[in-house]
């Protein structure tokens, strides 16, 4: 549904970076709506985080 947003939880074993595709016929460039998730360690995250709040 165009405009409408979802989200879904994972668990995910190894790190790295995990590709890809919107699975609902939302609209015209449905096509068009790549995935990227990057998976990284727990202290690593940590860190991101960590950084973003001191931003």
């Amino acid at each position: 549904v165009p405009g409408r947003l979802n989200q879904v939880s994972l668990f995910v074993k190894r790190e790295g970076l995990y590709y890809g595709q919107c699975s609902e016929i939302c609209g015209i460039n449905h096509g068009f709506m790549p995935i990227v998730v990057e998976a990284v360690s727990l202290p690593n995250y940590i860190e991101w985080i960590s950084n973003k709040l001191n931003d």
